[in-house]
């Protein structure tokens, strides 16, 4: 083969690219939209992969790119401020890119610059995505629907042990200002980091398999960067919550901004102490709707016995009247043709009873002593007793002897024959 142009080397065609692409219009400092991927930083250095992937999630592109420390400082600190989350892995981003031909690593893309509204409304639309699944599924309302207990003391707490968001909820629960007496259980989670949404997930389900031991749950962490609740905006950890079978409140301790978690929980407060207050104060209003109760019942005792006793004092002046006129009723009830009757009848009763007791007394008299001497007896007394055995009287005992006429004669016995 004969050739009429000299071959150059790799190294030189690396360079003929890298020069052909560091003057070539529209590759230097050019905005772009791609997916951030396998995002680590090292020395200061920022270093990821670009991905722009179809509706399916296949990539249709990937570029290396990295944003040098000089740069990375300040865009990050004003990422972080704009969108509340750190840059990370998984995020859409727009971002100013010039591109770099190196003869050995190749091409890749340096970072000068990053819009980070483009960011927030990713994050706005993602965010607004979980909670249109969520409605579509029908679960979105569940747990901010369920009834809350009367008197909600059992607390099961999803947190991290020794957290100080975890310290100052236990603080204020249990030192609560009324003496109302809480019961706490702790299940730990992890609660920032990769580990945070199965961690979370992990506790539910032990709360989930002893529900009856428990009125409520409270997720709670303390304060912290915004960058770390990234977790909290997760489909999965909010599809649980909406579904679980008690009431929960989320405590993470964030005012700047809401998670999904926030939209689904039965109630969202802003810091761990303030979950505590919630729940103090839940207690607090039903121990006072006790003490209402207790007192409209005491007042409507007192008002109740008052009346009796007046009702009563009333019918106890009316019962002699009221007696009065029921003898008259049934007077007027009986008549005088009945009244004759009885009066007869009681007659009648009178005199069967004299002409029997008259009987009597005529017994009386025949059977008197006075009748015995009349009919030729005598009666002899010892002492004024009568005497009815002869083998009674001995030699010396005076006797009295009493006849139908005449005095009573007193003698002597000299013996007994």
């Amino acid at each position: 083969m004969i050739r009429n142009i000299e071959p150059i080397s790799l190294v030189e065609l690396n360079r003929r690219i890298a020069g052909a692409l560091a003057v070539a219009p529209g590759l230097n400092r050019q905005w772009i939209t791609a997916e951030t991927s396998d995002l680590r930083c090292s020395a200061g250095h920022c270093y990821m992969e670009l991905v722009q992937k179809n509706d399916t999630g296949t990539p249709l592109a990937k570029a290396r790119a990295v944003i040098w420390a000089s740069t990375y400082a300040g865009l990050r600190e004003r990422f972080l401020m704009a969108t509340g989350v750190a840059l990370a892995s998984d995020m859409k981003v727009m971002v100013q890119v010039n591109v770099n031909y190196h003869p050995v690593y190749g091409m890749s893309l340096v970072i000068n610059d990053i819009d980070p509204d483009y960011t927030v409304g990713d994050l706005a639309r993602r965010r607004n995505a979980i909670i249109m699944r969520l409605r579509a599924e029908g679960v979105f309302d569940l747990n901010r629907t369920l009834p809350w207990s009367p008197v909600p003391q059992r607390v099961a707490v999803v947190s991290a042990r020794g957290a100080a968001g975890y310290g100052d909820f236990v603080r204020h629960l249990h030192g609560n200002a009324y003496g109302l007496r809480f019961h706490t259980e702790l299940f730990e989670s992890a609660m920032q980091g990769e580990r945070t949404v199965q961690g979370i997930i992990d506790a539910l389900e032990k709360i989930a398999a002893r529900e009856n031991e428990f009125d409520c749950v409270a997720i709670i962490r303390g304060g912290g960067a915004v960058s770390e609740l990234a977790a909290f905006d997760n489909y999965d950890l909010a599809a649980n919550v909406a579904q679980f079978p008690l009431p929960v409140i989320v405590g993470i301790g964030h005012d700047r901004d809401t998670t999904v978690l926030d939209y689904v929980a039965a109630r969202r407060v802003k810091t761990p102490t303030a979950a505590a207050e919630f729940l103090v104060a839940s207690l607090a209003s039903a121990l006072e709707r006790v003490a209402s109760l207790a007192r409209s019942v005491q007042a409507s005792v007192v008002e109740l016995v008052g009346a009796r006793k007046q009702q009563l004092a009333y019918y106890r002046g009316q019962i002699p009247a009221l007696a009065r006129a029921a003898i008259d009723r049934q007077r007027q009830k009986v008549g005088l043709p009945t009244a004759r009757l009885i009066a007869e009848s009681v007659k009648n009763g009178i005199a069967r009873r004299r002409a029997r007791l008259e009987a009597i007394d005529e017994l009386l008299a025949a059977l008197a002593p006075e009748a015995t001497l009349r009919r030729g007896y005598s009666i002899t007394r010892v002492n004024g007793h009568a005497v009815t055995d002869s083998a009674l009287l001995a030699a010396g005992t005076t006797i009295t002897t009493t006849f139908a006429k005449g005095n009573p004669v007193t003698s002597t016995i000299d013996g007994i024959i």
